[in-house]
C-alpha cells in the first residue's frame, strides 16, 4: 500500500475499487466541500452514490490520499489533460484537501510530490491547478511546492481560471 513515506505519512495512489480508500476519498472530499474555500456545503448526494464509479471509469483520473496509519489526512483528485504548446500530456489537480487537524504537517507537500512523481511516470510536461485568490494558506503551500501563477507574457497578465456551467 505504501508508495512514498515520510514521518509516518504514506502517500497512496487510490484504488477506486478498494472500499476503505473509496470511503476515505468521499469523507475527505465532503470535508473540503463543507469548508468555506470548497463552497461551504455538504457534498451533493449524487457524489456519495456515484462519484467513485465515475472516477474509476473516467480515463486519466487518479487520486492520492495521505495516510498516517489508517487515518486519512489529505486528498488530491487529478485528471490528465494535454498541452498543445508542449505537445505532451499534463496533470490538472482538481481538488486538494488537507484535514484541518493535519494542516502545517507537510501533508500537502508530500501529496504534491506524489502527484509530480505520477506525472513524470506518465510523461507529462507540467501540472496545473486552480486556487482561490484569497486562500492565502493554500497559495503559500502551493508556492512552496513550486507552483506559481501562469503567464505566457507578463505584458498580457496572468491567466485566470474561468468556467461556464452547462
Amino acid at each position: 500500500m505504501t508508495e512514498q513515506s515520510s514521518a509516518q505519512l504514506d502517500m497512496v495512489l487510490v484504488d477506486y475499487r478498494d472500499q476503505k480508500q473509496a470511503a476515505d476519498l468521499l469523507a475527505l472530499l465532503d470535508e473540503y466541500a463543507r469548508d468555506p474555500c470548497g463552497g461551504g456545503e455538504p457534498l451533493p448526494e449524487i457524489c456519495w452514490h456515484e462519484l467513485i464509479d465515475r472516477l474509476a471509469a473516467f480515463p486519466g483520473a487518479f487520486s492520492v490520499i495521505a495516510y498516517r496509519g489508517d487515518t486519512p489526512l489529505g486528498l488530491t483528485n487529478c485528471f490528465m489533460g494535454f498541452s498543445t504548446f508542449l505537445c505532451k500530456p499534463l496533470v490538472n489537480i482538481h481538488d486538494v484537501v488537507v484535514s484541518e487537524a493535519a494542516r502545517g504537517q507537510g501533508v500537502c507537500t508530500l501529496m504534491m510530490e506524489k502527484v509530480a512523481q505520477e506525472a513524470r511516470e506518465r510523461g507529462c510536461a507540467k501540472i496545473t491547478m486552480e486556487v482561490l485568490e484569497k486562500n492565502h494558506p493554500a497559495r503559500a503551500a502551493y508556492r512552496k511546492c513550486g507552483f506559481k501563477p501562469y503567464a505566457l507574457d507578463e505584458e498580457f497578465g496572468k491567466a485566470e481560471f474561468w468556467q461556464r456551467y452547462l
